[in-house]
């Protein structure tokens, strides 16, 4: 799947739609790359870097695209909304500085209707940039926030 299959998946419009590519995924996990870290122009930039923190974005739009694979597709996808980020790992500064893609990955702990918790890794090649683990918690599509 290609970036603007990616996008239609995906409520992220614009440059803020961050993934490349989907790798692979099954019913447990998703793998994706990612170079829009190296924009210039990359929505999460700030005085010129992309801190490595906001790699979490990257592995929540992982999360929100395996969720959008795995829904029926006569179910009006819900809501949702990050909320936690635990056990995270920063092996570097600047995400911004690094040079190969990225290659997301995320593995699906548990869910339900209510929300779901994935742990996922960043890595740059062979080297780790990022790891840790993410819950969402999920609305009804149109309920109110």
């Amino acid at each position: 799947m290609n970036h603007d299959a990616i996008c239609a998946r995906l409520p992220h419009a614009g440059r803020m739609c961050l993934l490349d590519r989907l790798a692979a995924w099954d019913s447990e996990s998703i793998a994706c790359f990612a170079g829009s870290h190296r924009d210039a122009d990359n929505p999460l930039r700030r005085n010129g870097r992309l801190h490595a923190v906001m790699g979490v974005e990257y592995a929540a739009q992982a999360m929100a695209l395996h969720g959008s694979l795995l829904a029926a597709r006569d179910v009006t996808p819900a809501i949702g909304y990050l909320a936690s980020v635990r056990d995270l790992k920063l092996d570097l500064e600047d995400l911004g500085a690094v040079t190969e893609d990225l290659h997301i990955t995320a593995r699906r702990l548990n869910g339900d209707a209510g929300g779901f918790i994935y742990e996922f890794e960043i890595r740059a090649g062979s080297e780790a940039v990022l790891s840790g683990r993410l819950a969402a918690k999920l609305l009804s599509a149109g309920a109110p926030t």
